[in-house]
């Protein structure tokens, strides 16, 4: 299978059907080494290339993380790039690969963080699915808990009660009254009344857990 000339930009398309359709064929096929050829072709010199293979790449990860989790590295190491699309692509593919590659992840967090901060909102919507991922698993929970609490504090108030509800699953007895504190502090920020009442919403029903 010839990789590259299966891309969207190759087909001379701008619409994302073709990646889509590619990463499902390399998924069920089980195809590490187009994953490889994606993965070789981030740093081909025609940006649309660099677009198409970082997109295919995170549309791997969400069917099938195992497949592209071995290049958890090479994700880490586009965070910091110029590039925009390639650094939230990168965060958007380490999501996919946190419970598959935690330790790798975790120990990545200090550049996850910092890209977050300075990058776009997909960025950080990506950085916290991480920091969610690791809390749910016990040997990362206890330090990544607090690293989500600081990004439920300090983020967007639109994008506060989409972090809140995609946290719900990983609120225990030990850390809800930390959470709850924390929404609550946040709920005088928020002027849309919608978003308000999602994060109250989010608050409730932990108070009835």
């Amino acid at each position: 299978m010839n990789i590259i000339s299966q891309l969207a930009s190759s087909l001379d398309r701008r619409d994302e059907v073709p990646n889509q359709e590619l990463a499902r064929k390399i998924v069920s096929k089980k195809d590490k080494i187009a994953v490889r050829e994606l993965v070789d072709n981030l740093g081909n010199k025609s940006k649309d290339i660099q677009h198409d293979c970082i997109k295919v790449l995170y549309e791997i990860g969400e069917e099938a993380p195992a497949l592209i989790a071995d290049h958890a590295n090479v994700f880490v190491g586009l965070l910091d790039h110029k590039n925009n699309r390639l650094q939230w692509g990168a965060m958007t593919a380490l999501s996919t690969i946190t419970l598959e590659k935690p330790k790798e992840v975790y120990a990545a967090l200090p550049r996850i963080l910092d890209a977050a901060d300075k990058g776009s909102v997909i960025t950080k919507d990506y950085a916290v699915n991480i920091l969610i991922s690791l809390c749910s698993l016990k040997p990362y929970t206890d330090k990544a808990f607090p690293l989500l609490i600081e990004q439920l504090l300090n983020s967007p108030t639109n994008q506060l009660p989409m972090y809140a509800e995609k946290a719900l699953p990983i609120i225990t007895d030990k850390n809800k009254a930390l959470f709850i504190k924390t929404l609550t502090s946040r709920l005088g920020d928020i002027e849309k009344d919608t978003k308000r009442i999602r994060v109250e919403k989010v608050i409730k029903k932990v108070r009835g857990k």
